[in-house]
């Protein structure tokens, strides 16, 4: 018998392609596996940046309402069972072993990438567990990704920015018309931002959803940490700052509960649910900290330009007493010279990390890449384990160390963090 580590090895040779975005793959083994859409209700998230957070605080507010909730997330940081929550608790190997042999045996001629089994294997475990409600992120753009056969109640797009462009499009319209490919006919659609594509207004026209936009149909206010909210038709003052660190999480919140708002369903949605909610949120790599040895750890998944932006702004509300030293890994196909310019000028030395895989950069050739982008590149390290140990002991008692620059970087940093 083929244990879960086998299952998803195997999975990883399996289609020809590790990205080949469509939906017909999907659709053919749901089909043959008999599986019908549940009737709970289903919030899909999309969006360059945010999701994560975003399906984080929803998942927590609607376990507040007292509601079983599926949630799927990816890519995970340290084990694979992060990926799919039932009722708060990681899938068990076991269920998930069960949930891929029976995909394999209704795929037929079919080859499914890793993505894919990893969304019909939620699919088939939240059926199983007879949830109150689902929270489904998207991976990659919106309109061609597996999970988007499951048609949302409510569909929130958090942010549109310039990230996997060789597969969405090179320019924010083009992306934006992916992202938006979650909407559906007369149901809500959420954009989380304030700076808009007009492809997602128009995509939002042609398709027949109910567009509401931060700033325009929801917003909020700030007093200190503390705020207020304003919907469509409800408002909560003073309510207590998201749980996550940054300003662009108000945004995240706000647009979290424009999307609750507008689920209705008979969710005890009050001022109390919410904060109750609020506090049990937990989300590893999303500007982490981690005190060790003498010095902060910072550990943030930033991997385009964007989100580096955002890590930057945090960094500067919260600077250093003594040094701050980079430890960065990132995949071949992001933007590294943009990704790193907006941190070039808060970081006193950096490490070059290796990853693995196709996909993964090695350490010499992102630190060629750092020094072009005006990096001072102290030391290169195979993987990121080894980053983190040349980085510790660089760093004096009152340094800082910020690992940023993917999913595999934040997670090989936390499983180090933890032996040591």
């Amino acid at each position: 018998m083929r244990t879960l580590e086998d299952w998803l090895a195997w999975q990883q040779t399996l289609h020809p392609s590790a990205i080949d975005l469509g939906l017909d793959r999907v659709r053919r083994v749901l089909e043959r596996l008999e599986w019908r859409r549940p009737s709970c209700p289903i919030i899909t998230i999309g969006g360059t940046n945010g999701k994560g957070s975003c399906a984080a605080m929803t998942a927590a507010i609607l376990r507040a309402c007292g509601l079983r909730v599926g949630v799927f997330t990816s890519p995970h940081l340290v084990r694979y069972q992060e990926r799919i929550t039932i009722d708060g608790r990681e899938a068990q190997e076991s269920a998930l072993v069960h949930a891929f042999e029976r995909i394999d045996a209704a795929r037929g001629p079919d080859t499914l990438t890793f993505f894919e089994f990893n969304t019909l294997a939620a699919l088939l475990l939240f059926d199983e567990a007879r949830l109150d409600a689902l929270v489904l992120e998207v991976g990659m753009g919106g309109r061609l990704d597996a999970v988007n056969v499951v048609d949302a109640d409510v569909a929130l797009v958090t942010s549109v920015a310039l990230d996997h462009c060789e597969w969405l499009g090179g320019d924010i319209e083009a992306i934006g018309r992916e992202k938006a490919g979650i909407f559906r006919a007369r149901r809500p659609a959420i954009f989380g931002a304030r700076d808009m594509p007009e492809s997602i207004e128009q995509a939002a026209s042609d398709v027949g959803a109910q567009l509401l936009r931060l700033g325009r149909d929801f917003d909020y206010s700030r007093c200190g940490e503390r705020w207020s909210w304003k919907g469509p038709s409800r408002a909560f003052d003073d309510l207590p700052r998201p749980p996550l660190l940054g300003a662009v999480q108000y945004d995240n919140a706000a647009a979290v509960l424009c999307a609750l708002h507008c689920l209705g369903a008979g969710l005890p949605l009050d001022r109390e649910t919410i904060e109750r909610g609020l506090a049990n949120v937990r989300l590893p790599g999303r500007f982490q900290t981690i005190h060790a040895h003498g010095v902060d750890w910072i550990l943030d998944v930033a991997h385009n330009p964007a989100a580096a932006l955002t890590l930057a702004a945090q960094l500067r509300e919260r600077s250093a007493c003594g040094s701050t030293f980079a430890v960065c890994g990132m995949l071949a196909d992001k933007d590294v010279e943009g990704a790193v310019a907006p941190l070039i000028g808060l970081m006193d030395g950096w490490i070059a990390a290796g990853l693995p895989g196709e996909r993964g950069v090695c350490a010499q050739r992102l630190a060629e890449r750092l020094r072009s982008a005006g990096a001072r590149v102290d030391a290169t390290a195979v993987d990121v384990r080894s980053a983190c140990e040349t980085a510790r002991r660089l760093a004096q008692p009152g340094d800082r160390i910020v690992v940023f620059g993917s999913f595999l970087t934040v997670g090989a940093a936390l499983e180090a963090l933890d032996a040591a």
